[in-house]
């Protein structure tokens, strides 16, 4: 079968038009715009990372040579002096005390010839000096040839202050005669580049903005605006621009580094930039910022947005617009349209208004007139359905009293057992369509006698088991009489397996529960219901009371228990009786000396 092609609207040409002609020249020159936009944003980021980076280097530097001019002067006086007496002067300590006063970064100044005493001005709630003591004592030791020597940053064990140490060793005649340290506190100078306001690192990332920090020569964290990560002296060496610091510092003053960045599981876009700071020949730290780039060219983002808002607002106005137009080009194709649609549903009731129409009337005309044709086309049809289905129904009554009529006691068996199970089925809720099913299933399911020995079937005593064994093969017999009429296929499970059993021990396949279809479950008791109640030449029909609980005591065995208790619920409710069965109603039940429910046979 050819695929149907796919139709277009006219009004998606329409709207289309409409939106190629407004809407994307509109969105193009936005869209370009917002990228040159972003493209020199992010040339501008660059130049305000890499100039932000390098002036708190240069701030980190001259903090660095401040301090280390000082313990030069110091170291220039003595070598001067030649005399480390002048350590013990009055005049001595009181310039020490004077200049710790000048500099509040500085926490003390320590003077220790090798064979004299030591001198040291500090500020006690600190630093203590025992600390101070030590601090030189280990500055000297690493001291070596180096004229000066900028110590590694340390938290102080009296205080939560990160300082750092300038050694410098004073010479005289060639040798080093004493030492000069100043222990120098990196607080001021930490805010002064990283900010005044502690941040924690959590909310560094969430905000978006420039963070600043500066790392040592390890990749730890010296000034950061997360004051934990200074304490800790955390490596922050996980971050690429760190890496490529450490990688480069001593080559490479400063340079500019995009990179990606991971943080509580989410991947960053980053713009960063790093400048190197050495502190003399034997310590350098690397200052370092970066942004989130998101957050960075936010502003591109926003421009962009508002290109798309202005775009869908004037695409909104252009469908509207379109439909309006469409809508009065198409008005009368619409209406055929949906004239056609409503007919290809089945209401044929429907005409096309052909008033108002111009190009178009005839084929309006010619379409009314057609479907007038398919109507009565269609009455014709359904008549002659009905008229089928009831010869078919006829039929297979006429056949179904045909098998009946050989023996005078059975005469109307399968009637009967055509209407109670239909009365089970209903109990059971089955649909219209499947109650049919089993209706026309119950009718024909003893057509396989017909082919069963007369002399057999209307034997007036019980059968031999020979007898019998030909009898059983009746479902057979009249599953190979209707297997290939295509229009009985529906109608074969009750009538081939109606003398099945749930415990497989039925024939003729000995099929279990879970193989047996529900239509042949419901025949199958509706069957011997009926031969239990009725007369035969060699017994007598039981009362409805004893066959009901005949019946119960094959459930599990024979029959399925929720057919039998449909059954049983169907004659308590006065739907089914002996020999007759009614639709279900209010009216009261009328009961005889036998105990058996009188009710009105319906034909």
């Amino acid at each position: 079968m050819p695929q149907k092609q796919k139709k277009i609207s006219l009004i998606f040409f329409v709207i289309g038009t409409l939106l190629l002609v407004g809407l994307v020249p509109l969105v193009l020159t936005g869209w370009f715009l917002s990228e040159r936009s972003a493209k020199e944003l992010r040339a501008v980021e660059n130049r305000y990372q890499t100039q932000l980076v390098q002036e708190k280097a240069r701030q980190l530097e001259m903090f660095g040579q401040h301090y280390g001019d000082l313990v030069g002067s110091f170291v220039k006086a003595l070598e001067l002096s030649n005399d480390f007496a002048i350590l013990t002067s009055p005049q001595t300590e009181q310039l020490l005390g004077t200049t710790l006063k000048e500099n509040p970064n500085l926490i003390a100044l320590y003077m220790k010839p090798i064979e004299a005493e030591s001198l040291s001005v500090f500020r006690a709630e600190a630093i203590k000096k025992e600390e101070i003591e030590l601090i030189a004592q280990d500055a000297a030791a690493k001291l070596g040839n180096q004229k000066i020597l900028f110590g590694s940053p340390q938290k102080l064990k009296s205080g939560n202050d990160l300082v750092i140490s300038i050694t410098s060793p004073v010479t005289l005649n060639n040798q080093n005669s004493a030492i000069v340290t100043a222990v120098v506190s990196l607080k001021e100078i930490s805010r002064s580049i990283v900010g005044v306001n502690p941040t924690s690192e959590d909310e560094l990332w969430k905000s978006g903005l420039p963070i600043v920090f500066a790392v040592d020569d390890k990749g730890r964290a010296v000034f950061h605006p997360d004051t934990n990560l200074v304490s800790n002296q955390k490596s922050l060496t996980s971050l690429r621009i760190v890496q490529e610091w450490l990688e480069a510092n001593s080559q490479i003053q400063s340079a500019l580094v995009p990179f990606s960045a991971e943080y509580d599981g989410k991947k960053h876009e980053m713009i960063g930039a790093y400048s190197t700071v050495s502190f003399g020949k034997n310590m350098n730290f690397g200052v370092i910022t970066m942004q989130d780039e998101s957050k960075a060219l936010a502003s591109v983002g926003e421009m962009k947005q508002q290109t798309w808002v202005i775009s869908l607002a004037f695409a909104g106005f252009a469908l509207l617009v379109g439909l309006a137009l469409s809508r009065q080009l198409t008005l009368p194709l619409l209406k055929l349209s949906s004239a056609a649609q409503k007919i290809a549903a089945g209401d044929f009731s429907h005409r096309v208004e052909t008033k108002n129409i111009t190009e178009i009337g005839m084929l309006g005309k010619a379409f009314n007139i057609m479907t007038d044709n398919v109507e009565e086309h269609i009455r014709q049809l359904a008549k002659a359905a009905e008229e089928n289905r009831e010869l078919f129904v006829g039929t297979v009554k006429a056949l179904a009293a045909a098998i009946d009529g050989k023996d005078r006691y059975t005469r109307g068996h399968s009637e009967r057992v055509s209407r109670v199970s239909v009365a089970i089925g209903m109990r059971l809720g089955m649909d219209e369509e499947e109650l049919e099913k089993l209706r026309i299933s119950a009718l024909l399911h003893d057509v396989g006698k017909i082919a069963i020995d007369d002399s057999i079937l209307k034997k007036p005593a019980a059968l031999t088991n020979e007898e019998f064994e030909i009898m059983k093969t009746h479902p057979q017999q009249g599953f190979k009489i209707m297997k290939n009429i295509p229009a009985m296929q529906d109608f074969l499970p009750g009538m081939y397996m109606h003398h099945e059993m749930v415990n497989g021990q039925g024939y003729p396949q000995g099929l279990t529960d879970k193989d047996i279809p529900l239509q042949a479950k419901i025949v199958s008791v509706a069957d011997t219901f009926d031969a239990m109640t009725i007369d035969r030449p060699y017994s007598k029909g039981m009362t409805l009371a004893d066959s009901l609980e005949r019946i119960k005591s094959f459930v599990g065995s024979r029959y399925d228990d929720k057919v039998v208790q449909a059954l049983i619920d169907a004659c308590m409710d006065g739907q089914i009786g002996i020999g007759v069965v009614k639709l279900k109603s209010n009216t009261p039940k009328n009961v005889n000396d036998k105990g058996i429910t009188v009710v009105k046979k319906i034909a």
